[in-house]
């Protein structure tokens, strides 16, 4: 007999109301100041990496409980984002963010090109030339598909130091906090972060392009390498590299840890304080990476705490939006990941042939409840995934559309043709 579900993913559970059930006075208060503001000034991106929604609501369960809300949820907008490529119908990181940041459809491997691999201009990249400051915020290397997206162009999302060397000669991105130390140093010259380090021996520097930090040192980016330096830079244009790559361990033979050095909160934290001393706005875009390998993994309890952490990011910058109501933020995904599905503990779930991966169980917050987590792939899904939103403009994100629709509707706000 098949277990009740909790939880089927976004198609089949997302509504409106389930965003607005914790939406408080404050938060009523920064809509009402935002409404007075007829266009965003910054914006703040999230993208959880592969979250669907069974993730949202497992992220929910163990964190807030059945009654509670997210700081992610408690945003008085919602909306549906259909995420395949130009060429499948389940994308991968590239093809999804590329997607976001341009506008286009295209193939799944591609960094800001379009399917016939022709450069597209990025919504960042519009934002720089508007006189916006701008950002890249990630737990992944800074350099991995999804940020990439938003300020490079190569046909290969595998050319990591290709991407770093565009960062930084071409979109010129102000702030780059998160891993990838390993692409921005030619093999044998390790950085920071030792090569064959004892959690990952595989890890070491194998950057293409030469010593890309000092590159980027001499056209003004203060580096920094941890959090102590990081909150200690007074620089307007910050490099900073906190792991030979992920700032993780998942897919790793000695075992999945979910633990970087620099919390994102606190480089999202950061990046607002730079990016926030530019009278003419900002563009940040925040990325929680693993919510996306963990669940690669099948790993619900890492999923969930990177997730965690993405929701104290997304508090930060809600806590900043309701200080500045010229700021619009959004909490969404790429795609989902892992075929997630929550269930409840102690009933049989299988049916038809073979079996699917049940991980658990893990303790409903506030109750003496759990459920368990029912993964159907380690690879992506095609369903549609949850947008939420707070802020001036933020009622253009209703409805059910294409992930390309979030950069059309971010370029008519800002005002960046």
């Amino acid at each position: 007999m098949k277990k009740a579900a909790l939880s089927l993913g976004a198609a089949a559970v997302l509504s409106v109301p389930l965003f607005t059930i914790g939406f408080t006075t404050a938060d009523a208060a920064a809509t009402t100041a935002a409404k007075k503001v007829t266009a965003p000034k910054n914006v703040i991106l999230f993208i959880g990496d592969g979250m669907g929604e069974a993730s949202r609501n497992a992220i929910r369960y163990a964190t807030v409980g059945k009654n509670g809300t997210l700081e992610m949820d408690k945003m008085p907008v919602s909306g549906l984002v259909r995420t395949s490529s130009s060429d499948s119908l389940v994308t991968d990181s590239a093809a999804a963010a590329t997607a976001i940041a341009t506008g286009v459809k295209t193939y799944n491997g591609a960094i800001g090109m379009d399917a016939k691999k022709k450069p597209v201009t990025t919504v960042m990249e519009l934002a720089k030339k508007a006189g916006m400051s701008t950002g890249v915020v990630t737990t992944s290397q800074v350099t991995d598909a999804t940020g990439a997206a938003f300020g490079a162009h190569v046909e290969n999302r595998s050319a990591q130091s290709d991407i770093a060397k565009q960062y930084i000669e071409n979109s010129k991105i102000d702030v780059l906090l998160g891993g990838g130390e390993d692409f921005w140093y030619p093999k044998g010259t390790a950085g920071a972060h030792p090569d064959a380090p004892a959690e990952d021996p595989s890890e070491g520097s194998k950057g293409t392009q030469g010593n890309l930090v000092e590159r980027a040192k001499k056209l003004g980016y203060d580096y920094v390498t941890d959090t102590a330096e990081m909150k200690a830079s007074k620089s307007g244009k910050l490099l900073g590299l906190f792991a030979n790559e992920e700032m993780f361990q998942a897919h790793n033979e000695l075992g999945n840890k979910y633990n970087p050095t620099v919390s994102l909160p606190d480089m999202t934290t950061k990046a607002l304080d730079v990016l926030s001393k530019n009278n003419k706005g900002f563009f940040l875009m925040v990325e929680e990476e693993g919510t996306d390998e963990m669940a690669h993994d099948n790993d619900a309890a890492l999923t969930i705490k990177a997730g965690q952490q993405l929701d104290k990011a997304v508090k930060v910058a809600k806590d900043y939006a309701k200080k500045h109501p010229d700021t619009l933020v959004l909490v969404t995904a790429d795609h989902e990941t892992g075929g997630m599905v929550i269930e409840e503990v102690d009933a049989d779930d299988e049916s038809g042939d073979g079996e699917s991966k049940e991980d658990g169980p893990f303790t409903i917050a506030g109750s003496k409840e759990q459920f368990y987590v029912d993964w159907t792939t380690g690879g992506h899904s095609a369903v549609d995934v949850a947008l939420t939103a707070m802020g001036p403009g933020s009622e253009e994100f209703t409805g059910n559309y294409q992930n390309t629709a979030i950069h059309d509707k971010l370029v008519k706000l800002l005002k960046l043709k």
